[in-house]
């Protein structure tokens, strides 16, 4: 789904009070604590995370399954065993309402990430 949110708060108050929101919000609070020095904005009408005009994520709620956006999954070492039982792209992750995230490796794929990202390592989201 798109959203013309000109901000993160306009984007979040639009979304849907449900599963979907619900998701997005755990997601979100996930890559702010391990790195609350992230600016989150909006671009290409979807939350996006980085610092300095390079975006490490992206983050949308979709019709059907929520989606988290990072460059290419097979850069994070054990990506496949941390994100199973996720649909996922080269660089999207289908986040569905029947998977519950605390019992999943997607955290540990999040702090990766952004340890990658730290170190100075490719992590572009486009």
């Amino acid at each position: 789904m798109q959203h013309d949110a000109k901000n993160p708060q306009e984007y979040l108050e639009m979304l849907e009070d449900d599963w979907r929101k619900e998701k997005l919000l755990e997601i979100r609070q996930m890559i702010l604590d391990d790195e609350p020095t992230f600016e989150e904005t909006i671009r290409y009408k979807m939350l996006n995370f980085g610092k300095d005009n390079k975006y490490v994520f992206a983050l949308n709620a979709q019709k059907h399954y929520v989606s988290l956006y990072v460059g290419t999954i097979d850069k994070v070492e054990n990506a496949h065993r941390l994100l199973e039982g996720y649909n996922c792209g080269k660089g999207c992750i289908l986040v569905r309402k029947s998977i519950n995230i605390k019992e999943t490796g997607l955290e540990q794929f999040i702090y990766q990430t952004i340890d990658m990202w730290r170190a100075g390592q490719d992590t572009d989201c486009y």
